[in-house]
């Protein structure tokens, strides 16, 4: 589930942690993400993992040989007990940890049948928005200049995403742009589980010819009146991950650690399919 905690430091040990709070990873994910080694053998990283984590109280090695967070590793949460959170944020750029900042996010709330908007402002991102990106979602300077900056909805964001498991459609982008926004306003980072509907549509909904929101959102029949801005796109994702929901169970796939397994399957990605703020494929 979605938590919070103090932002990490940096260290090997922290990265590790940070990934894990996403949830269980293989040996190989560890190398690759927090060792930088990806074409380590699997017997070294296993060894480099155990070095690393082995006598963390807060890491388990799970049965299956994955490493997850102490809490994961006593139990996955069946789908049906789990609340989502779907997230969108709209943005001047693409690059959280730069110069780039939010202008507008919604979160969804997807339980069950449920998929309800609960969160959704615009923010003031203090600094100009690019025209292209003003072409794309139709935020502008003049629409910003009043709202809120993101410390005085820092709260609200946070009550919305407490407890759930923080969803959206490229979710990495969404995730560290919150992470970067959060950081400043409250020095806090986000922990948990999190899922992306790109990676999940991709294994349940093979052979599509993009995986962009509007491609998987018109094989599955939803309209998006309000594509590109944050409320929109955010309950045309909440409904797609009810879709790939049932299409999950119908693959047995029964807790949150089946539906991040799901997500796992197929990591590897065609060059240059990073999410920006206007991108087709990617959002």
């Amino acid at each position: 589930m979605t938590g919070l905690a103090a932002v990490p430091g940096g260290t090997l040990a922290d990265r590790a942690l940070d990934l894990l709070a996403a949830g269980p990873q293989p040996a190989g994910e560890l190398s690759r993400r927090v060792f930088g080694m990806p074409r380590a053998p699997v017997a070294v990283a296993e060894r480099l993992a155990v070095a690393l984590l082995g006598a963390d109280p807060r890491v388990r090695r799970l049965p299956d040989g994955r490493w997850g967070l102490v809490a994961q590793a006593a139990g996955s949460p069946l789908i049906e007990d789990a609340a989502f959170a779907v997230v969108d944020v709209e943005t001047t750029g693409s690059r959280p940890g730069g110069s780039d900042r939010v202008t507008e996010v919604a979160v969804v709330v997807v339980q069950g049948n449920r998929c309800e908007l609960v969160f959704e402002s615009l923010v003031n991102p203090e600094r100009g928005i690019p025209p292209m990106v003003t072409a794309v979602t139709r935020i502008s300077d003049q629409m910003v200049r009043a709202a809120p900056t993101f410390d005085l909805v820092a709260d609200q964001v946070l009550d919305a995403l407490a407890g759930r498991v923080f969803v959206a459609h490229n979710a990495r982008f969404d995730w560290w742009f919150l992470k970067a926004e959060l950081k400043r306003a409250r020095a806090i980072g986000l922990e948990g589980q999190r899922l992306c509907t790109v990676r999940l549509g991709r294994n349940l909904v093979p052979g599509l010819p993009s995986y962009g929101l509007d491609a998987i959102a018109h094989y599955f029949g939803f309209e998006n009146p309000a594509r590109h801005r944050a409320g929109g796109d955010a309950l045309v994702t909440g409904r797609v991950l009810q879709r790939l929901l049932e299409l999950a169970r119908g693959r047995d796939a029964r807790t949150l650690a089946d539906l991040e397994m799901l997500q796992v399957r197929r990591r590897r990605r065609k060059k240059g399919n990073r999410r920006t703020s206007a991108p087709e494929d990617a959002t």
